[in-house]
């Protein structure tokens, strides 16, 4: 990522804000991966069975990696954009994750 072309975006997911570094010309993927996070989380926390953020994040990640892993290539499946999606969502989970690191 080029630093000097490095903006700084703020982000809601699951009511919590997050201020993520991002290039300008990738801002509509990482708002779509961030749609995409909070939708599953959010799902996730409305099914009421686990109520730990972390544990709500760590679950969103297995179940989306699953979703990744079972898609078949091809079919009209644009690879490109989904491995921009998917490196948007990374930075989203590295950055919720460092912040959970900070608070103890």
């Amino acid at each position: 990522m080029n630093q000097a072309n490095t903006r700084f975006i703020d982000v809601s997911i699951l009511d919590r804000e997050f201020r993520v570094a991002c290039p300008p010309d990738e801002r509509a993927e990482l708002l779509d991966a961030v749609a995409y996070l909070d939708q599953k989380m959010r799902e996730i926390r409305d099914a009421g069975k686990i109520a730990s953020v972390e544990r709500i994040a760590i679950m969103a990640a297995l179940n989306i990696a699953h979703d990744l892993l079972t898609t078949r290539v091809g079919g009209g499946f644009d690879l490109a954009t989904f491995k921009h999606r998917t490196q948007a969502m990374q930075k989203i989970i590295d950055a919720t994750l460092a912040e959970q690191d900070e608070l103890f």
